[in-house]
Order: structure tokens, then C-alpha cells, then sequence
């Protein structure tokens, strides 16, 4: 659940903060009207981003990279008609706000297509192992998912509703820092994508620019969250000193509630936007801290089977043993007694959609080390989802009988 809450924050935060602020700035500098079509743009990357997740899990019709590089050019080129149209506003009274917000949606239509599409196919992505939607793994995921969109839910609608209580100059600088920093990501992927695509000829420069925007992709997001994180402190000061006149008791209580709001919605998005830095640092440290495997225990091989006594794995815990072949590969394989049973779950290390990343054993649970779905320890042995692979033994004697041969088939799994 963690791993997919943190995953759905990291890939919508930058459009939710990014709707919030556009929106919070169109409803100062356009009014009713222009923020409609404002907010058209998110509705129609929604619709577009359903669209794509579908196209990318069901067919082979979209090239991800290229749509990306569409999308970024697209919404560049917006960002620059936008300084130009608002620059211009002054002489271009009716066509100027028009145009700015047309552009501002194009923006936010090119955000939500970006940021989207992946994350409605996670279900799917889950699916693909769990295999139903009534397993504990997927509706725990599932639940992670939808802690990410209400966390950059809140933090879009607490930017928005800031913003909005801001003087316009002060709105357009804010705006203007967040898609400029947007706009510097979205040109160096698009520099990643043509020169891997051929299109552009690699040199140092390009290369230099490729590897920082690589490495340094989160920046981009704690730049607009920083950017964000202004507007509560912008109200707070605000709110220490309110110098605006009244002239009866009403009126004043009217403005007290006033910045009473203010402070709420300041706090609210302070709230979001600290937990979600620390969703991107400390929590997913955590989520991704590496989890040890046990260490292979010792069983007797001669020059046809490895030999594991009952005594050896009768205490239901998960055992974990291994032939190591002449080219020194490792081939491991895992034994658990089943509970409630005299029948044991015996499969290799490695299953056909994780690879070798091994299993361990947590709270009485066998658990996959790559996705982090929880075996039901009374399958392992049986074919299907993250199951480990069925390796052929027999039992005789107090002992499980590996074949040798039977492992060697999987030699290639853990080179």
C-alpha cells in the first residue's frame, strides 16, 4: 500500500500543484469565464489520459516516448504564447486574457495526459499478478492509490484556493516561476527522447543536460512545491497585519472570518505539501529499503539430487537451499511446510513475471521481494501469477528429492 500511495503522489503532485496554481491565477487575472476554459483543459486531459492508459495496456498504437515529446512541445510552445499574449494583454484588451487562458489550458491538458495515463494503469499493473480484484494484496494497493490522488487532491485544491487570495502580480510570479521550472524538465526530456530516438545526434552538451535531468528529475517537483509552499507563508505574514477598514462590528467580524479561512486553507496546504515531500524522501526510503533473503542452508547433493530432510524445514518457517552449477550459478530454491498440513510448498527462488528477486518470510507470510504480494502459502508448488516456478521432486524416505536435472532447465534465470 505504501509503495503505490507514494508512487500516485510522485507521479501527480507537479500536475495537481500545477492545475492549482493556473487556477488560482486565471480566477484573479481572467474572471468566471476564462477560468471555465481553463478548467476545460484539465477535463480534457482526463478524458485523453483514460484514453491512453487504455491504448498503452491493450494495444501497441502508442509509442510513449513520442507522445510525451509531443505533449512537452505542445505545451512549451503554450507557455511562451502565454508570456506573449499576457505581455501584450495591455494593448490586446479582449484577444490577449483570451488567448492566455487557451494557452494556460493547453498547459494543463498537456500535464494531465502526462501524469495520468500510468497511474489509472496500475490496477491493471496489479492485476497482472494478483489476478483478481478481490484479493487482500489488490484492494491494499488500490487503497494506496487512492490516498495519492486525495493527498494531491488536497494539495491542488488548497494551492488553488491560496493563490486565488493573493494580489495578481504577486499570482503571476509565482505561476510564472512553477511553468518555467515545468517548462526546463519538459525541454530537457524532450532532448532525452530525440537524441534516444535518433533524432538529434548525442554530444557532451546534450549528454550533460540528458544525465541531469535524469538524475535530478525529483528537483523539478520539490521546485514547484517550494514554489507553493510560498503562498501559505505569503498569507500568514498577511494575516499577522490586516489594515483593512471597517466601519461597523459586522464588518469587522466579516473580515476576521475572512482571514480565519485564510489561515485554514494556508495550514491545509502546508499539511499536503510537507507530507508529500516526505511521501518522495523519508517514506520512500522506507518503502524501498532492500530486503535481506536468508541465507542458503546447507543440504546434501550427490551427483544427481540435493537431499532436504523433513527435520531440516518442519518448523514452517520458509528454508531456502541452492545448487550452484560448474558455470558457478546459483540455483535456488525455496521449502516451506504448508500449515495445518504434512504437505510441503517447494518451488524455485524466481517466478515467471519477478525473475530470480527471491522471496522472504515476514509476520508467517511469504512475500515476493520485487512486487511485494503475499504468497498463499498453500499454492506454492501450483502454476500461476507470482507464484515461485514449479520445480519437479519426489519424497522418500523423511527426505525431498531435487533432482539436479529438473533445476538445470532454470540455470538461465539466475545468470
Amino acid at each position: 500500500m505504501l509503495k503505490y500511495f507514494i508512487q500516485t503522489t510522485e507521479d501527480l503532485l507537479t500536475a495537481a500543484l500545477l492545475i492549482g496554481l493556473v487556477l488560482g491565477y486565471s480566477g484573479i487575472a481572467f474572471g468566471k469565464k476564462c477560468r471555465a476554459v481553463v478548467y476545460s483543459g484539465t477535463v480534457l486531459g482526463l478524458v485523453g489520459a483514460a484514453v491512453m492508459a487504455y491504448l498503452k495496456n491493450a494495444t501497441k498504437l502508442i509509442d510513449t516516448s513520442l507522445w510525451n515529446l509531443r505533449i512537452f512541445s505542445v505545451s512549451v510552445a503554450a507557455l511562451l504564447l502565454f508570456f506573449v499574449f499576457t505581455a501584450l494583454s495591455g494593448k490586446l484588451k479582449r484577444v490577449g486574457p483570451a488567448v492566455s487562458s487557451v494557452m494556460l489550458a493547453v498547459i494543463l491538458c498537456g500535464a494531465v495526459l502526462y501524469a495520468v495515463p500510468d497511474v489509472l494503469a496500475y490496477p491493471y499493473s496489479i492485476l497482472l499478478v494478483e489476478k483478481s480484484v478481490l484479493s487482500t494484496t489488490f484492494m491494499f494497493k488500490t487503497i494506496g492509490i487512492i490516498f495519492g490522488f486525495i493527498l494531491v487532491f488536497l494539495a491542488f485544491l488548497s494551492t488553488d484556493k491560496g493563490l486565488s487570495r493573493l494580489s495578481k502580480k504577486a499570482a503571476m510570479s509565482l505561476l510564472s516561476i512553477a511553468l518555467g521550472g515545468n517548462a526546463v524538465r519538459q525541454v530537457l526530456n524532450c532532448i532525452r527522447i530525440m537524441v534516444t530516438k535518433r533524432m538529434l545526434k548525442s554530444n557532451s552538451v546534450l549528454f550533460a543536460m540528458i544525465k541531469f535531468s535524469s538524475n535530478h528529475n525529483s528537483l523539478f517537483i520539490y521546485l514547484t512545491a517550494a514554489v507553493c509552499l510560498v503562498i501559505p507563508i505569503i498569507l500568514f505574514i498577511k494575516s499577522l497585519n490586516v489594515g483593512e477598514p471597517y466601519s461597523n462590528p459586522a464588518q469587522h467580524r466579516k473580515i476576521r472570518f475572512k482571514w480565519k479561512v485564510n489561515r485554514r486553507w494556508a495550514v491545509l496546504a502546508v499539511i499536503c505539501l510537507v507530507l508529500s515531500v516526505l511521501n518522495m524522501t523519508a517514506f520512500k526510503s522506507i518503502a524501498n529499503r532492500e530486503v535481506e533473503l536468508s541465507p542458503v542452508e546447507n543440504a546434501e547433493t550427490d551427483s544427481e539430487n540435493v537431499y532436504v530432510s523433513f527435520e531440516q524445514v518442519e518448523d514452517g518457517h520458509l528454508h531456502r537451499f541452492a545448487y550452484v552449477t560448474e558455470d558457478n550459478v546459483q540455483i535456488r530454491f525455496i521449502v516451506i511446510k504448508k500449515p495445518n498440513s504434512s504437505a510441503y510448498g517447494i518451488g524455485l527462488d524466481a517466478c515467471d513475471i519477478c525473475g530470480e528477486t527471491g522471496y522472504y518470510e515476514k509476520d508467517g507470510q511469504v512475500v515476493c521481494k520485487l512486487c511485494d504480494v503475499v504468497m498463499n502459502i498453500n499454492t506454492i508448488g501450483f502454476k500461476g501469477g507470482c507464484n515461485p516456478i514449479v520445480i519437479p521432486y519426489n519424497i522418500q524416505n523423511g527426505k525431498i528429492i531435487v533432482p539436479i536435472e529438473g533445476l538445470l532447465e532454470y540455470e538461465k534465470e539466475f545468470k
